[in-house]
């Protein structure tokens, strides 16, 4: 592992963080394009939302487990490498069919699937690879540094993605989202970090591998309480998503550039999110940032569906919601991500990351379809109201626990920091 004052001079890790920009700028290309691709050119209803939104997670809750113990026992670089390319090749299957007048639904369900499934392998490694690369110490810094860049990332990819639709349709804008997963592979290809291969031991199966990782999840009183909290934040926004795009696009009749704006603008509430969140774990304490973010999340979902009273300008209201619920969300995920990596040892980091996604996004598909057929029932603004309801119902299990009173997060199962380094070196 090498070691630097300074991330910044850390070659390995600029590379990683790089490549991990440029993904999550694709990302979030797909994010605007694919809906706009349903609703517009597809004619999609609240419940094939709520389906696009399930089929896009659910290998989260289907794989996750299972990757994670694959994991723990594969190199990591090459499945982020891979991830991002196979990624990239999926994703020009939607303008292919379009060019040849074949796009429906069902390929974008198909492809969504594909998609998703490939990135809980993805996801589990890239967080998994994060200590291998750079000292325990310096974990949260350099999650820091990735929360910020991923919020530009998401300030630049909606404004891109809705200006793209615009101008030359959504599949062809895929085509660029291809181009931002190749480049991220090939960054992540460039490093020269070496990780050691972790051999199963002779008689361990993967059902007690994966038994292991659950167990450090459940066993650890904060851990499950924070896992608890983001499980039904991630279900009440999958329920949320079902009708988001088209409460945005139909009943408010906003273009999609505008749609791309009211994201990016809420994005650099992500990006203020990501610099403020090491000042304020200062301030007021690394414990009590979780439930006070996770509180803040409801409130400011309650402004979608107040923007269809009238009472404001809805895009001023959409754009100041948006704002507070993306900071809320990264200040939240930047001090509970550093928290359970330094926690964790690192033999268990693969199934430990791997049980967190799928117990937190899990329930994300489940949501969806659960809003998609609510949406369709009862309408749209009265599920955007059950979201805020769901958010605020999240923050329970952390607001009403010794979080609340507690500035500094335990370090009693801190490898890193007692000497149990990961097998990993850098040249």
């Amino acid at each position: 592992m090498l070691a630097s004052t300074s991330l910044l001079r850390h070659r390995d890790f600029r590379l990683l963080w790089a490549g991990d920009t440029v993904s999550v700028l694709g990302i979030q290309m797909i994010g605007i394009a694919i809906p706009i691709i349903a609703i517009n050119d597809l004619g999609a209803s609240t419940f094939q939302m709520g389906v696009l939104n399930a089929t896009e997670t659910i290998g989260f809750l289907l794989f996750s487990l299972l990757a994670g113990a694959w994991i723990d026992r594969w190199i990591k670089r090459p499945v982020i490498v891979l991830g991002d390319l196979i990624r990239s090749v999926l994703l020009l299957g939607v303008p292919l069919l379009w060019w040849l007048d074949m796009l429906a639904m069902w390929h974008i369900y198909v492809i969504s699937l594909a998609v998703g499934i490939v990135t809980v392998f993805f996801e589990v490694a890239n967080q998994s690879f994060l200590p291998f690369v750079v000292d325990g110490n310096k974990i949260s810094d350099a999650n820091g540094k990735f929360s910020a860049t991923n919020q530009v990332a998401r300030v630049a990819g909606p404004a891109a993605g809705g200006a793209l639709v615009g101008v030359i349709g959504g599949p062809l804008t895929l085509i660029v989202t291809a181009i931002c997963m190749a480049a991220s592979s090939l960054f992540v290809s460039q490093m020269k970090t070496v990780e050691l291969k972790q051999e199963a031991k002779p008689g361990r199966s993967l059902k007690r591998e994966i038994g292991e990782g659950l167990q450090f999840v459940f066993k650890h009183p904060l851990l499950v309480r924070i896992t608890t909290c983001t499980g039904i934040s991630n279900f009440a926004n999958g329920f949320w998503d079902a009708a988001f795009a088209i409460f945005i696009l139909r009943t408010l009749g906003l273009s999609p550039s505008t749609f791309g704006l009211i994201l990016a603008v809420g994005a650099v509430g992500g990006l203020f999110g990501a610099v403020s969140a090491a000042p304020l774990s200062k301030w007021i304490g690394e414990g009590r940032s979780i439930p006070l973010t996770a509180l803040a999340v409801g409130f400011a979902a309650a402004a979608t569906p107040l923007a269809s009273l009238g009472l404001t300008p809805a895009v001023a209201t959409l754009m100041v919601g948006s704002v507070l619920f993306a900071w809320a969300v990264v200040v939240y995920n930047v001090v509970q991500v550093s928290f359970r990596q330094r926690l964790c040892p690192p033999r268990l980091l693969g199934r430990m990351n791997a049980s967190i996604r799928f117990l937190v996004w899990g329930p994300i598909p489940i949501g969806a379809l659960a809003g998609g057929a609510f949406g369709t029932i009862f309408g749209v603004v009265p599920t955007l109201w059950v979201g805020v309801v769901l958010f605020a119902a999240a923050s329970a299990p952390v607001f009403f626990s010794p979080l609340r009173w507690m500035r500094d997060l335990p370090r009693e199962l801190d490898a890193l920091a007692d000497g149990d380094e990961p097998s990993a070196s850098a040249t």
